[in-house]
């Protein structure tokens, strides 16, 4: 599922808009997530461009099914409008267009996609440390009861991490700009090294958590809606 939001950076319906779209995916318990687009931006796609602003699509629908009619920039209008301007999308308009069989099923796929990338990463960094003498016995009794063999898996431990490691950093540095910028990527690139040392040099539990932390922010950072200034929109004036 992808969601689109367009828009003019000087129209004022822009933040009042952002929270509906929260407001909707909130009332459908989802993850709220999408992809902005500011249609004088170099970057933003031509598909973009002949819609009003605010306007929002799913998977490439806008929510009234109104098509762009016009490379002028222009402020939409929507009916049951909660704004004195009627210019933001009212939260039932949102949710129905997300429930239509083009939207139904949306389950923040993208934000899970990117977040569960560096799940492998916290699963290695959290297993047991790789010289403890004393853990050998009692894993090896364990999966005996459990008529399993002992492995000693700690020949694969480094580089299995770093292949993780690899994953993880690209999820954040995969369009980076159209989210949140490289800042993302940069704070997992030092929350790795952290766990790497900690995990593989230092053995040090503290450090291996301030890792874990510094790489699940970067995570959800990377992943959060942005939110851009907006000042007086001169199409909407009379």
């Amino acid at each position: 599922m992808k969601v689109e939001f367009i828009y003019e950076k000087t129209c004022p319906n822009i933040e009042p808009t952002r929270e509906q779209l929260v407001a909707a995916f909130d009332r459908l318990k989802l993850v709220p997530t999408w992809q902005e687009w500011e249609v004088s931006d170099s970057k933003a796609p031509d598909y973009v461009h002949g819609y009003g602003s605010p306007t929002i699509l799913i998977n490439g629908v806008d929510l009234l099914g109104a098509l762009p009619n016009s490379d002028d920039m222009s402020c939409r209008i929507y009916p049951n409008s909660p704004s004195p301007n009627n210019g933001v999308p009212a939260i039932e308009t949102i949710v129905a267009a997300l429930q239509t069989p083009t939207g139904a099923g949306v389950t923040g796929k993208k934000f899970f996609g990117l977040n569960l990338s560096m799940l492998p990463t916290i699963g290695i960094a959290l297993l047991p440390k790789l010289f403890c003498p004393a853990c050998w016995p009692a894993y090896a009794g364990l999966l005996s009861s459990l008529g399993l063999g002992f492995f000693d898996y700690t020949p694969y431990m480094l580089p299995t991490m770093l292949l993780f490691v690899v994953i993880a950093l690209s999820a954040l540095w995969y369009r980076a700009a159209q989210r949140r910028g490289y800042g993302p990527f940069y704070l997992g690139a030092g929350a790795s090294g952290v766990l790497l040392l900690s995990k593989f040099h230092f053995d040090n539990d503290p450090l291996m958590w301030l890792g874990l932390v510094m790489l699940i922010s970067a995570s959800l950072w990377n992943t959060w809606p942005k939110k851009l200034a907006h000042g007086a929109c001169p199409a909407c004036q009379v």
